[in-house]
């Protein structure tokens, strides 16, 4: 028979497969000969106490043969000449799921992403952390498989009622991705092993008479009839088809602007605004794990932090054990940082997001922004990356601080080592940030020092200015149709359209937005 079971073990117990085997014999009061085996179906640690423990949830296979997990399958056939045609506007995770969702439904895609294949963007990433030198159409954020592609693939998510997040995940492991994150309570794939994953997807789409185009960069839509008939692009080619999902991600600026101009309704969206900041990893572990080294049966540690500071949320964003942080312009003269980190998550820094929540309202009241139109928030976002380019002296050099400097408005005399590869200056950041974000930042690191010990260190760096959470913008959509509510074949989508946070929302939202398309143009 087969038995679901709960372990709690010590991280060595948990590391070794006869030791699980011997836990689960205990646990059924059968002999080792009577465990055949077992498959991992929830993996987590809790290190909260001074024991550190794995928790395990297990498919034990008692008194009958073992066999391996059952990997959903997927079938995407040919989709016939003469169908219905989709135009996706953007490469990135929900234009990819949505773009497999419509084959499932006999219905072609035609993608066009405004950057290169993930191949070509590897180089003009190398130009941009070694020179300085930015392509604005191929870049972390811009490119075959969006901002995920080179920025971690994270793949945690708690947006389970927006769609199967069990499918989504198969769907990555039928492309490559390995089955440990059918299981991880918070998966990750890595950035070195993303490309090859979205280049099977890609290749997936094409063999089905999916069309996907590079370096199609949209500059205009051409509207009849309360509709969307085509779309223009930079190269001078027009795209017709019979809906068009916009998939473009937080940073697609230009499209934000071109809605604006076109009168097409969009509308401000709060979104949090920060620094980056990076720990020794070996810190981070003594901190978390209650230990002087982290033995080898522990994953680098990460961390997750909030705090209310006068009445206004502070807390990490995307936390990268084992990580990098990466410079995210996607125009001259602005300066943005993120993170990332390898399958392994083995390079000797930790680097988070810590961030401040931001309303219109803030942006209005305090002066920051002389207008309250729809692009006011994009438009502080903007204000703040140039300020800290500015500040960093050019060629994308980072404004720096050591921690326990920036909360006091200290400039720092020296910087440490650190991973962001086009280098940090020295800066006062107090006068890089906004002062209410500032103030915020400052209060809250005190207090994470509080929270974690060893955190609030002169150790750490702060790193300005991570800027690009979430899309400064929302593109409004009828919550059944799910379409634009003036251009009812228009299906605004993911994170640029406000609609999503990483990856795994955004392949959610794209499928859901491609089964709503199907739902109308099969009818």
């Amino acid at each position: 028979m087969q038995q679901k079971i709960s372990l709690k073990l010590l991280p060595e117990q948990a590391a070794d497969h006869e030791g699980i085997m011997h836990a689960l014999a205990n646990a059924t009061g059968k002999t080792a000969g009577g465990i055949t085996g077992f498959q991992i179906l929830k993996k987590s640690i809790d290190a909260r106490g001074k024991t550190i423990w794995v928790n395990l949830t297990v498919n034990a296979f008692i008194d009958e043969p073992f066999h391996n997990r059952t990997i959903e399958t997927f079938n995407f056939n040919a989709v016939r000449p003469g169908t219905k045609k989709v135009v996706i506007i953007g490469a990135g995770p929900a234009g990819l799921f949505a773009a497999l969702q419509l084959i499932e439904m006999g219905i072609q895609p035609v993608l066009l992403e405004r950057g290169k294949d993930v191949r070509a963007r590897r180089r003009d990433l190398a130009m941009l952390n070694k020179a300085g030198t930015l392509n604005p159409d191929s870049n972390y954020c811009f490119g075959e498989g969006g901002a995920g592609t080179y920025s971690d693939g994270k793949l945690y998510t708690r947006s389970n009622k927006r769609g199967n997040i069990d499918r989504i995940l198969h769907l990555f492991v039928h492309f490559g991705a390995e089955e440990k994150i059918l299981y991880e309570a918070h998966p990750h794939i890595g950035t070195n092993k993303l490309p090859s994953i979205i280049t099977a997807m890609r290749q997936t789409i094409e063999d089905c008479g999916g069309e996907f185009l590079f370096n199609k960069r949209v500059t205009d839509f051409v509207i009849s009839n309360e509709k969307l008939s085509a779309v223009k692009t930079a190269d001078g080619n027009v795209f017709n088809g019979d809906a068009f999902i916009l998939a473009t991600g937080h940073s697609a600026r230009d499209i934000f602007e071109l809605l604006h101009q076109k009168k097409i309704q969009i509308e401000a969206k709060p979104f949090a605004l920060g620094v980056r900041v990076e720990h020794p990893q070996s810190l981070i572990d003594t901190v978390q794990y209650h230990c002087a080294t982290r033995a080898g049966y522990l994953p680098p540690a990460a961390y997750t932090l909030v705090q209310q500071v006068n009445g206004r949320g502070v807390f990490s964003f995307c936390m990268c054990p084992g990580g990098i942080i990466a410079p995210a312009a996607t125009s001259p003269g602005q300066l943005v940082v993120n993170g990332w980190s390898p399958s392994k998550r083995n390079n000797p820094y930790a680097n988070s997001g810590i961030v401040v929540q931001v309303e219109l309202k803030d942006v209005i009241s305090k002066k920051i922004i002389n207008t309250s139109s729809d692009l006011a928030m994009l438009q502080f976002q903007q204000n703040v990356e140039e300020k800290a380019f500015a500040a960093g002296g050019g060629k994308f050099v980072a404004p720096a601080q050591r921690m326990v400097d920036f909360s006091n408005k200290k400039l720092s005399a020296n910087l440490p080592e650190c991973s962001y590869q086009p280098g940090l200056n020295a800066a006062p950041l107090n006068e890089v940030l906004p002062d209410f974000i500032y103030d915020a930042l400052a209060k809250g690191f005190v207090a994470f020092g509080k929270k974690m010990k060893g955190y609030f260190t002169n150790d750490a760096v702060v790193v300005a200015t991570e800027s690009r959470t979430s899309s400064p913008v929302r593109i409004p959509r009828d919550a059944e149709r799910l379409a634009h509510p003036q251009l009812s074949n228009l299906y605004p989508c993911a994170e640029g359209a406000g609609y999503a946070g990483g990856i795994v929302s955004a392949a959610m939202d794209g499928e859901r937005v491609a089964l709503q398309i199907a739902a109308v143009l099969t009818k």
